[in-house]
């Protein structure tokens, strides 16, 4: 079944403004999706939700987003079908975002279970070390990573807080893919990665009020 919604509750077609980028949110029954639905929105998108590959190909971006236990959203992203358009558009340099559990499938693997990752990212996920405060919840700043204070992205976010939940980050093998990073129980950890058509936000632009919204519409500009 798919779920919908062509209106972007700021009837741009009724105001003659030109509609942003076609952003498929992926249902996979592992994700805040109408929250990020409502995200996507808001920053200038045209957003909706589905749960089909076939609807999900026509769009211009596609949103992994996630919420929970890696594994599992792992096995429900392998089960829905959806995983095959994720690599769809990768392959074909196509706009991918995926939002906190979202990113992480992006890496290797992960600390928590043992199902390999997406292989999208080099590097894995690991848990915060013992001793700090689990799960790292509320605001926090992100900060440029090295040599990305310029980056588009980040324009008018670094230096900012954004609304982070997680207990695990992403331990890459190769820093070039991280353009935003964060520091909280003793690790300064990747908050905002991309390489080459993908994106991942370890925080929730969605849930980060004005700053999530600059976030996403940096990005939309983009495509």
């Amino acid at each position: 079944m798919t779920h919908m919604d062509v209106a972007t509750g700021r009837s741009r077609a009724a105001a003659g403004a030109r509609p942003g980028p076609r952003v498929a949110v992926i249902d996979y029954g592992a994700g805040n999706v109408r929250s990020a639905k409502r995200g996507f929105d808001a920053a200038g998108g045209d957003a909706f939700v589905t749960d089909e590959a076939d609807v999900a190909r026509r769009a211009d971006v596609l949103v992994v987003p996630g919420v929970g236990h890696f594994s599992s959203c792992l096995q429900r992203l392998h089960e829905s079908g959806v995983e095959t358009v994720v690599r769809e558009f990768v392959e074909a340099a196509r706009p991918v975002f995926g939002i906190c559990v979202g990113m992480q499938l992006l890496y290797e693997a992960s600390d928590e279970g043992d199902a390999p990752g997406l292989g999208l990212l080099p590097g894995r996920v690991e848990r915060f070390p013992a001793g700090a405060i689990v799960p790292h919840m509320g605001w926090d700043v992100v900060h440029a990573a090295e040599g990305d204070g310029d980056d588009p992205l980040l324009e008018g976010v670094a230096g900012r807080r954004c609304y982070f939940v997680h207990s695990y980050y992403a331990v890459p093998t190769d820093h070039t893919h991280v353009v935003g990073r964060t520091a909280y129980g003793g690790v300064d950890f990747p908050c905002l990665v991309r390489e080459g058509s993908v994106v991942g936000t370890q925080f929730h632009p969605e849930k980060s009020g004005e700053v999530g919204r600059r976030l996403l519409a940096n990005w939309l500009a983009t495509h």
